[in-house]
Order: structure tokens, then C-alpha cells, then sequence
């Protein structure tokens, strides 16, 4: 092929082929490589929503959780009222807690003299507080600690 003036010719088309076979496989392996990552991506979005969905399901299961019981504590609190507003419940409301008396009735209190009750609740009934004390006043010490002064 040289006598035509084309030296190396064939080794000139094989170069450039080859040339050309490297842009595919580089093309090639560049877009393998793009695609690899777009499906990493793809696969840590999936991971990321799946974990969004558990977290959100949980909170919408506390939430109900928490609607039921504001539902019953409503309910309650609408029965009291209902309670509370008829007149019956008012009268006896009135008559145990602010000793209040209907127009036609007459109001007893009996008051305790709560100073009797206590020293009452205070008188030791066992026999061996009582021998201490005896044997205190003895040597002039009151059941209080201080010293008699006679």
C-alpha cells in the first residue's frame, strides 16, 4: 500500500476504530457508573420514606390513643355537668358543703371542740408510757420535758 502514496493506512483506520472503541466503552462505563447511582440513591430514598412511614404511623396511632381518651374524659365531664346542673345535685351541694338550709328547714351544726378530740387521740393507753410518766413526774420532769417548778 505504500506505492499508492498511502502509507500505513490500514494501521491509521485501526487506530482510529480503536480510538472510537475506547469513547464507547468510556461512554459505556461512565454511564454504568451514573446508573449505579442513581439506583444507590433510588434504593436509600426507598429506605429513608420506609422509616418516615413507621415513625409516622406510630405517632398517628398515639395520637389516636389520645383522641379516645380526650373522647372519654369529654363524655365524663359532660355527665357532671348534666349532674351538677340539675337542682337536686345544687340543693345537696349546698347543704353538705356550704351547710346552706331550704326555705322551710332548719340548719343544725354541731361543732367539735377539736382541742377535746385531740387530747383525747393523745392519752396513752399503754401501760408502759403510763409507768414512764409516772416515774417523770417523780423526779419533777413534765411529760413535755420541762422541769416542774414547785
Amino acid at each position: 500500500m505504500s506505492d499508492n502514496g498511502y502509507p500505513n493506512l490500514k494501521t491509521r483506520v485501526q487506530k482510529q476504530q480503536k480510538k472510537k472503541i475506547r469513547k464507547i466503552r468510556f461512554y459505556h462505563s461512565f454511564l454504568t457508573i451514573v446508573l449505579l447511582l442513581c439506583v444507590c440513591q433510588i434504593g436509600m430514598s426507598a429506605l429513608i420514606n420506609l422509616a418516615k412511614i413507621v415513625t409516622y404511623q406510630a405517632k398517628i396511632v398515639t395520637a389516636k390513643e389520645l383522641k379516645a381518651k380526650a373522647e372519654s374524659r369529654n363524655r365524663n365531664l359532660k355527665n357532671e355537668i348534666e349532674n351538677f346542673s340539675s337542682m337536686y345535685k345544687v340543693e345537696s351541694i349546698a347543704r353538705n358543703n356550704l351547710k346552706m338550709a331550704a326555705k322551710d328547714e332548719v340548719l343544725i351544726i354541731i361543732n367539735q371542740n377539736k382541742d377535746d378530740t385531740n387530747e383525747v387521740e393523745k392519752m396513752p393507753d399503754n401501760k408502759f408510757v403510763r409507768f414512764l410518766e409516772d416515774f417523770a413526774s417523780k423526779f419533777g420532769v413534765d411529760v413535755t420535758g420541762e422541769k416542774n417548778s414547785e
